[in-house]
């Protein structure tokens, strides 16, 4: 097997079966908090995505340089610093999504999945393979909350909708389900923890199947 199809089967293996939210647990906060429209998960999953591979990167450029007793602290000044400058960008650019998402946007800093993966990942390898794995858990989250939004936002309201952030048209609107037939609980915060938990249930299956396949094979 080669090496860039070795590198291609890892990349797509850590979106299904390393998870953060439904896999990993990291992230739960946002995730049943702004998952109530596609919109707000898009938006979501796009910050903590440029967040994660730019602070990857940087952990990277300095993990040589960086004193053992400070590197949590330095790790934090650079998040707080990447967090800061998107949340500029979003307030400036798409008022509405930044309105939305509210605080959230601020707590990205304390994600654990950021910190995570500078101490796990990018503070013991190169800059490509940092950005590489930023990248494949930024999507990975993103996928996560976007599969909660889409459930919440069908079973809640029926619909399933697409607002352009940048200048609040609405691009598409589709009912699903019939007016009347809607679950407004999905809607609340107990609806978010029952998707959570169908998601997460069906993500251990998966990685159970594989468990058990990966036995057999061994056999």
């Amino acid at each position: 097997m080669s090496e860039n199809k070795e590198k291609k089967e890892s990349f797509v293996s850590r979106l299904l079966t390393e998870n953060p939210v439904f896999g990993l647990y990291l992230g739960i906060c946002s995730a049943l908090a702004i998952t109530t429209s596609v919109n707000n998960a898009i938006g979501m999953g796009a910050a903590v995505t440029v967040v994660l591979v730019l602070s990857n990167m940087l952990v990277s450029s300095i993990r040589n340089i960086t004193p053992n007793d400070i590197h949590i602290p330095v790790y934090i000044v650079i998040i707080a610093t990447l967090v800061t400058i998107v949340e500029m960008v979003v307030h400036a650019y798409t008022p509405s999504l930044y309105a939305a998402l509210g605080t959230f946007l601020d707590l990205i800093v304390v994600n654990c999945i950021i910190l995570g993966r500078a101490e796990a990942f990018a503070a013991m390898n190169p800059i490509g393979p940092s950005a590489l794995d930023g990248l494949s858990m930024g999507i990975s989250y993103t996928l996560s909350i976007l599969a909660m939004s889409f459930c919440r936002q069908l079973l809640g309201t029926g619909c399933i909708n697409w607002v352009n952030p940048f200048t609040n048209a609405e691009v598409f609107n589709i009912r699903i389900i019939p007016a009347g037939y809607e679950i407004p609980l999905f809607s609340s915060q107990v609806g978010a923890f029952l998707t959570f938990a169908c998601l997460a249930a069906a993500v251990a299956a998966y990685k159970n199947h594989l468990a058990e396949a990966e036995k057999k094979g061994e056999k």
